[in-house]
């Protein structure tokens, strides 16, 4: 530390080794701007593994279970097709379609379509229902489809002969694979009397057999 002489007078000013104080006393400048950002560092170190944590719960015992494998469903059915049955008959077999099914565990779904007439003088009943290898179905209950007509005027009722397109439909279970004759027959209703029926007049009839997963 020391003192300079500046012009002609000599004026105290504390300086320090190797700086220069031009004035009575240095004043502290503004700060300088931030300086530019370092190069990135190098990779640390990796760390030494951890402890292994503690053993968890023992879980619940899981249920077997057994896959089946089955293969995918493949389509099956079948149509048999007539023209103008022209059957007359009151009583009996009407047609037949022989349809082989593939699965014991399956459904047969069934349908005849085709027209049916029903005529009589007094109160009548036909009934149109399906076979399955010569016996009705069971499972769960017959295919059928019945026409029902009132006693009315013995002149108009003679008279009446409407024939319309009808249908017999349904599902029947518990028929085994193998070949199954479907077939629809035509009978009578319980408790009531027959009377003249028709089946087929004048159109194409039809059985529609097709094989169903339950």
């Amino acid at each position: 530390v020391g003192a300079k002489l500046f012009g002609s007078s000599l004026f105290p000013c504390l300086y320090v080794v190797g700086k220069f104080c031009p004035f009575p006393s240095c004043v502290q400048g503004p700060a300088g701007g931030p300086g530019r950002e370092g190069n990135p560092g190098t990779n640390g170190i990796p760390g030494t593994p951890g402890i292994p944590g503690r053993d968890g719960l023992k879980g619940e015992k899981g249920e077997c279970v057994n896959e089946i494998f089955e293969e995918p469903w493949r389509p099956n059915y079948k149509q048999c097709a007539w023209s103008s049955l022209n059957y007359g008959i009151d009583l009996g077999k009407i047609a037949d379609c022989t349809f082989t099914k593939l699965r014991s565990d399956s459904s047969l779904r069934v349908l005849f379509s085709g027209s049916l007439r029903l005529k009589c003088k007094n109160a009548c009943c036909q009934r149109w229902y399906f076979t399955f290898n010569g016996a009705e179905c069971t499972g769960p209950l017959p295919v059928e489809s019945i026409i029902y007509l009132d006693q009315g005027s013995p002149e108009l009722n003679s008279t009446i002969n409407i024939h319309r397109t009808s249908s017999v439909e349904g599902l029947c279970d518990g028929v085994k694979a193998g070949l199954v004759d479907v077939a629809v027959w035509v009978g009578t209703c319980s408790d009531y009397p027959r009377g003249d029926a028709s089946t087929g007049w004048n159109s194409v009839s039809r059985i529609i057999v097709e094989e169903l997963p339950k």
